[in-house]
């Protein structure tokens, strides 16, 4: 259906694909993966036309009618369901044509063409997509454009999907759904009877969904057969396999120039040497295996309180001027939870973040927290506050009021920004670092509970396992909500169901959840194989990471102590430094210079000893992770 034949393509000074190829039979569900900027979404724009190859061909077998979801979502007047069902342009036009036209026997020819695509069951259908992304009868017959951005997305998403072409191409479906939709929308594409090809990290997606991946690697398109699972597996085989070639070869090379070193001065040996030197020749350079660096990051750790840290006693909320939202709420916070708010979008699961963090008060009942409790609350709407012409180092250097620059870096610097990064404009970062740098701001003044809402838009896989990483590793509470079912398996270790006004634990793992929601809507839960090992590893993993959690923590404080040390005598010797750069200070007694020059030395050898303490204690807990 889909060949790539040796594109090659250049985005400015950077190239993208080198004589790339792939093919892509009919019916196939294609994940395609690949580190963030490797050119995934412009493959994509040159499989649709919408830019040019450099050179190579990319073609389409036939007539492939090619469906997408556009950037530009509807809006305005149009009904949500008008909107979805004129997304089948074919379908538009005859209707337009049959509602004008006088001769019969062209009517005759609409008619049938209308009975062949199903025109009759069309608003039936385009209604059951729009239910299963999260829009009711009623909001089906509201105006787009009294919908939020990520709503209409969810609309442009629906038509898309109602179009039913030949080839589906999805950008990242997942990033305006909420777990509840991304199960729908995983049943839907696994019953689609045409081509998927999809852009997604998130690995339950692909894993359920795809039967091929498609790796971008090293300008490359290198396919594989199976989930991504599969792929990861097959992948880590191979660099494994290679990395082991390249060892061998390695060891041939210094075993025979070794000999060449020794006795090509000998005439006896001269023949041996100069055989073994064609030899080195023809097994060519040592090509070492390309390893991609995985940036993590960690949240700073706070001074443990005792739980409960949060009560809330048969409150009720809602927002000023409108009707209560949550009523009854009877829950409490511990410091060591990981909570997993579930629920459909619109059923209050925002509404409980704000008030927990008290940018809501209880209408009713009463919140009670410890007097010393600290919240970071992050949520990805907060992008939209970043000032893009400013740097991360900016924005963390307002919020810290001053810390000094050694606490900024050192903030920036858990969150994988190095100076350079950290000193660039917000507008150039990518997705994954405007992200990167939302957790930082939210966790800058170390958190007693985090609050997390959505945190893995625009965060590659690598990215994903960092975070998994840092929240088990955290020693604060967590409340997290997430599309990314994954994500809820590896950390949560409670689930909160936020539904019919109310907010209940429920009593299951997602996978029982996600079996319930289908039960309700009558579809049959598809079971995908799993290994014993990958089954015990969900529980394991979080009871690992709260043993690590306890072992790692004198780590932790001794790390804390000895940054803290770093900063304030970084801070004493830049407040001597500047006294000795003022040039009033030299026509004054000699002695207060003289004094001032021996601290700088002394504080300069404190800083160097501090720092090295900070690294050794850095050290140690690295190796503990």
């Amino acid at each position: 259906m889909l060949h790539i034949n040796d594109i090659s393509f250049r985005h400015g000074e950077r190239v993208l694909f080198d004589r790339a190829s792939a093919a892509f039979s009919d019916g196939w569900k294609v994940g395609l993966v690949g580190r963030n900027g490797a050119g995934k979404s412009t493959l994509l724009r040159l499989i649709q036309g919408q830019i040019e190859t450099d050179s190579g061909e990319i073609n389409l077998m036939g007539r492939t009618r090619v469906g997408s979801v556009p950037q530009d979502p509807p809006g305005g007047d149009i009904t949500v369901l008008d909107a979805v069902l004129a997304a089948d342009v074919e379908r538009s036009a005859l209707m337009a044509e049959d509602a004008a036209c006088h001769d019969g026997l062209r009517l005759a020819e609409i008619h049938a063409r209308l009975d062949e695509i199903g025109a009759a069951s069309a608003p039936s259908r385009a209604a059951s997509i729009l239910h299963g992304l999260g829009f009711d009868n009623e909001k089906q017959a509201r105006p787009c454009g009294e919908f939020s951005g990520g709503w209409r997305m969810r609309v442009a998403l629906a038509g898309t999907l109602f179009s039913d072409p030949d080839l589906l191409i999805l950008d990242e479906p997942s990033n305006h759904l909420d777990l509840e939709a991304m199960l729908w929308l995983t049943e839907h594409l696994k019953r689609f009877r045409n081509t998927v090809l999809m852009v997604s990290h998130d690995r339950d997606l692909l894993n359920d969904v795809c039967d091929h991946i498609v790796h971008i690697d090293n300008e490359k398109l290198v396919p594989y057969t199976g989930n991504y699972d599969f792929f990861e597996r097959t992948r880590a085989e191979r660099l494994a396999n290679d990395a082991a070639q390249q060892a061998k070869v390695a060891a041939q090379r210094k075993h025979m120039q070794a000999f060449v070193d020794r006795f090509k001065a000998k005439a006896s040996k001269a023949r041996q040497a100069q055989s073994r030197m064609k030899m080195i020749e023809k097994l060519g350079p040592v090509a070492s295996v390309p390893i991609e660096e995985r940036v993590s990051f960690n949240f700073p750790s706070p001074e443990i309180l005792a739980s409960p840290i949060e009560t809330l006693d048969e409150v009720s909320v809602g927002y000023p001027d409108g009707p209560l939202v949550l009523r009854g709420l009877d829950l409490r916070i511990d410091m060591e939870d990981r909570i997993a708010l579930l629920g459909q979008n619109g059923n209050g699961k925002s509404t409980f973040i704000r008030l927990i963090s008290q940018r809501l008060e209880p209408r009713e009942g009463r919140l009670k927290k410890t007097p010393k409790l600290r919240v970071g609350y992050f949520s990805q709407d907060q992008e939209e506050s970043l000032d893009f012409e400013a740097t991360p180092f900016d924005h963390m250097n307002r919020a810290l009021q001053g810390a000094g620059e050694a606490k900024v870096r050192a903030q920036l610097g858990r969150f994988g920004f190095s100076r350079d990064r950290a000193n660039l404009k917000v507008g150039v970062l990518s997705g994954g670092e405007k992200t990167r740098l939302l957790l930082a701001l939210a966790t800058r003044n170390a958190p007693h509970m985090l609050l997390l809402d959505e945190p893995t838009n625009h965060l590659d896989m690598d990215a994903r396992a960092s975070l998994v990483d840092a929240i088990n590793d955290f020693e604060g509470a967590v409340v997290l909500v997430s599309h990314d079912t994954h994500l809820v398996k590896m950390v949560a270790d409670t689930l909160w169901l936020v539904a019919g006004g109310t907010v209940k634990s429920f009593d299951g793992d997602i996978d029982e959840y996600q079996a319930k929601l289908l039960k309700e809507r009558g579809a049959k839960p598809a079971k995908r194989e799993e290994s014993p090992a990958d089954a015990a590893s969900k529980k394991d993993q979080r009871k690992t990471s709260a043993d690590n959690r306890a072992q790692k923590a004198p780590l932790k404080k001794a790390v804390d102590s000895a940054e803290k040390m770093l900063v304030r005598l970084t801070a004493q010797l830049e407040g001597v430094v500047a006294k000795l750069g003022d040039p009033a200070i030299y026509s004054g007694p000699a002695t207060v210079v003289t004094d001032l020059q021996r601290e700088k030395a002394r504080l300069e050898r404190e800083v160097a000893n501090a720092e090295q303490r900070w690294l050794n204690a850095q050290e140690a807990l690295e190796k503990a992770a």
